[in-house]
């Protein structure tokens, strides 16, 4: 008798040790962040979007929500993804840079240089898989790199050439996206889309061409909800629908008559600059060569109405990004709507961001649905930087360090979810490993089979 429960007890272990960790098989949903890039608040208000428009109805809507100071694509993305400012997270532009060797290394070539993103700041793929749960990157920008090692189960990144506006294909990853879901059991995906910030770019926001591509975001949509319910995901799959900045249009001389920023009509970049980021939009840094920053500072700081010029030291504490050492000696912001350029006007976008956070061209949506979520819930504006622990709560894993908090979007939840969904007593994580199923996870199977192997041995003592 007493040989026979030691077996079952043996085979009841095992299948826990098979599952060990698995929030997802203790009652979480499964959770999918989609963002669409250069998507800004208002989008959604001058073109008929009926699709979005249900969401409305069947979710929630907030007002809009703020991008952080440094507006570009990959630091607000990966605020989104680790909930930390951007001095915390040290991805501080969309280009990798050295200063010292004067290196510069284009956006999308970042993109699998785990240098630029590996900070000490995790990204939630890693902390959630630490927690037993499997994750996913589509395009996402900082899923395609490792940290400290650890990769993201599943990453795919763009690769230069592929059109961003072609509906068939964002049909096709949606698809695929839904596999990984019904097939592979994943628990977290995201999903990049780099449109409307192409057209946003090449056209400007306030033209027919950027309006057509809302259309088909929108019917994008509706192809993604069609999906959800064809894969019997209806009941357990929450989507948060999101973007990293929002666009303006561009004050150029020729068509507005304004005096361009440029900077070559105030300094001598040979004499005075060892290095620059600039001609990137509204946002720019500069380090001084030894011995010119205040002889630099002073020459800018008066000397275009539309262009403000801040030491380091100086930066407002509000910007949250001074503290990290990849910013640089000067910090120069544009008002909404001027490029900065170095030593000539080459610019040619006709809309573009980095300008301050406080623009409301620089905000951006937030859409929500899915199970857990309230349907007809109108939020109030926060801070991009709270999605995270939202989507912690939503999955169930205990969050990373962060700088956000659930104040600004627990009350978009129904109001059972934590009925529902009983946090289980923490756990600590696994030790990190390369890959699933590493040292750590063996090493908690390890000690609950030697646990049982002494309770047989006591059955025959």
């Amino acid at each position: 008798m007493r040989l026979a429960f030691a077996l079952v007890l043996c085979a009841l272990l095992y299948v826990e040790c098979r599952h060990l960790g698995d929030k997802s098989k203790k009652g979480f949903n499964k959770l999918l962040l989609i963002s669409f890039d250069g998507f800004r608040w208002d989008y959604d208000q001058d073109v008929d979007t009926p699709n979005f428009d249900q969401l409305v109805v069947d979710g929630v809507k907030a007002k809009y929500i703020s991008p952080p100071m440094i507006t570009m694509t990959s630091p607000s993305h990966f605020t989104t993804i680790t909930g930390r400012w951007i001095e915390d997270h040290g991805v501080v532009h969309n280009m990798l840079f050295n200063s010292t060797t004067l290196l510069k290394i284009t956006h999308k070539k970042t993109m699998k240089r785990s240098e630029w993103w590996d900070n000490g700041a995790l990204p939630l793929w890693i902390t959630a898989q630490n927690q037993g749960l499997k994750t996913a990157s589509f395009y996402y920008p900082g899923g395609g790199v490792n940290y400290s090692g650890q990769a993201v189960n599943r990453a795919l990144t763009e690769s230069y050439g592929m059109p961003d506006d072609n509906e068939t294909e964002w049909q096709q990853n949606i698809d695929k996206v839904m596999d990984w879901y019904t097939k592979e059991d994943f628990d977290f995906v995201t999903l990049y889309f780099g449109e409307p910030d192409n057209v946003g770019h090449n056209k400007g926001p306030e033209t027919p061409e950027r309006k057509k591509i809302i259309e088909m975001i929108d019917r994008i949509l509706k192809y993604l909800r069609d999906a959800i319910v064809r894969n019997k995901l209806t009941d357990s799959l929450n989507v948060i629908i999101t973007s990293d900045h929002g666009m303006t249009t561009i004050q150029k001389n020729k068509f507005h008559g304004v005096e361009e920023i440029v900077l070559s009509n105030y300094i001598n970049f040979l004499k005075s600059v060892h290095f620059e980021l600039l001609d990137y939009g509204g946002f720019a840094m500069i380090r001084p060569r030894e011995g010119q920053k205040e002889i630099l500072y002073n020459q800018l700081k008066d000397a275009h109405p539309n262009l403000t010029v801040y030491r380091k030291e100086d930066v407002p504490e509000n910007f949250h990004i001074a503290k990290n050492s990849r910013i640089q000696d000067l910090i120069l912001v544009g008002d909404l709507g001027y490029n900065l350029n170095s030593r000539a006007v080459i610019y040619v976008n006709k809309g573009d961001h980095g300008f301050h956070n406080d623009e409301m061209d620089m905000k951006m949506i937030f859409r929500a649905f899915g199970p857990d979520f309230k349907k007809g819930y109108l939020a109030e504006p926060f801070d991009s930087v709270n999605i995270y622990a939202l989507m912690c709560k939503l999955m169930g894993v205990v969050p990373a360090p962060h700088n956000g908090s659930l104040a600004h979007t627990e009350g978009m939840l129904v109001d059972n979810f934590d009925d529902l969904h009983p946090v289980p007593t923490p756990v600590p994580p696994p030790v990190p490993t390369t890959a699933p199923g590493g040292h750590g996870e063996r090493n908690q199977m390890s000690f609950l089979l030697l646990a049982v192997l002494m309770f047989i041995a006591s059955c025959f003592t």
